[in-house]
């Protein structure tokens, strides 16, 4: 019989959204997975988004307090769990960034009560070691970390992309380096790689997303199989967050393709670059850095895939697998 596990619908294109569909889609032989609306997705306005969607998610959660079975839960609806249902519950936390508050000030408030409840939950899971160490100095004690996962057998296909029919697929000449900055949303610091990299015409910047941060260049919304071809047509990744973020799936994929990377080490990207040996950018000299990691030898990007490379479905399967087998 399969164990019942509550989440939130896994409906979306963030990190959070990917790594949520793909603990559905690995565990699903031995759990059936019950979901409730993300209401917060819904709006178009950002605006006092976040109190909106707990004032509409709240009947819902009071249906769930009599039920059976345990939750895997990344959302501040936490805060309206019974204790008894915090007890069975694992809270997966990606970052906490307060520059995405949408309902200021009382979004940082919640956000404080949420850190003083966690330690009820059965287990909290991060994406990165300096996640874990952030709710640990928070007085959490019951945490681990699970790496986002990749699929190797995706992942490999990709590679196996023949470069040059890529670049032409997105007109790229031989001449030019063409460096990837990411999603293109707020916060990501893809406007100041646009920025420091303007007027240098050997190279194009290139991001991809949903761009709502009306960036001007070479912007692609694509499927999930011609985003892969995208990063193999390009040469250089550059990832300049503002944000704290969790562990960058952009970052860790564009690795996985081979790019050598320039990351700047802030939060879970920290724990990345130092895994996989990627220097952060310098932006006194970014283009002629742009240009030394182009010229990077192969087996450095070798060593960076064998790093990654650990964190396939088996080992996410595995982990999940062991962690909701003794929730329940």
């Amino acid at each position: 019989m399969k164990r019942i596990v509550y989440s939130m619908e896994p409906i979306g294109r963030t990190g959070g959204r990917a790594y949520l569909r793909m603990l559905h889609d690995v565990t699903a032989d031995d759990v059936e997975w019950r979901t409730v609306p993300d209401h917060k997705r819904t709006y178009r306005a950002r605006r006092w988004r976040k109190l909106r969607h707990l004032t509409r998610l709240a009947p819902t959660i009071r249906a769930l307090h009599s039920t059976t079975g345990s939750f895997v839960w990344d959302d501040l609806s936490l805060l309206l769990f019974t204790p008894a249902m915090r007890a069975r519950t694992v809270l997966l936390l990606h970052h906490y960034e307060p520059l995405q508050h949408d309902s200021a000030p009382f979004e940082a408030m919640l956000w404080e009560r949420l850190f003083q409840v966690l330690p009820q939950c059965a287990a909290v899971v991060c994406v990165a070691p300096y996640w874990a160490e952030f709710l640990r100095a928070r007085g959490v004690r019951n945490v681990r970390v699970i790496y986002n996962a990749f699929d190797m057998a995706e992942v490999e296909r990709a590679r196996g992309y023949d470069r040059v029919q890529c670049r032409a697929e997105f007109g790229l000449p031989p001449d030019t380096i063409a460096v990837y900055a990411g999603k293109a949303v707020h916060w990501k610091g893809t406007e100041e790689v646009a920025a420091t990299l303007a007027g240098d015409p050997g190279l194009r910047v290139i991001t991809s997303g949903s761009n709502t941060v009306s960036f001007d260049g070479a912007h692609y919304d694509l499927e999930r199989e011609r985003y892969l071809r995208l990063l193999r047509a390009c040469d250089v990744g550059v990832f300049l967050p503002w944000m704290r973020e969790g562990w960058s799936r952009c970052a860790a994929e564009a690795l996985l393709l081979g790019l050598p990377c320039l990351i700047r080490p802030v939060a879970g990207l920290g724990d990345l670059a130092a895994l996989t040996g990627q220097p952060a950018p310098d932006l006194g000299r970014l283009p002629a850095q742009i240009r030394e990691r182009a010229a990077a030898p192969r087996p450095e990007d070798k060593t960076a895939y064998e790093a990654l490379a650990q964190f396939d479905l088996n080992y996410f399967g595995n982990a999940w697998g062991d962690l909701l087998a003794k929730v329940a």
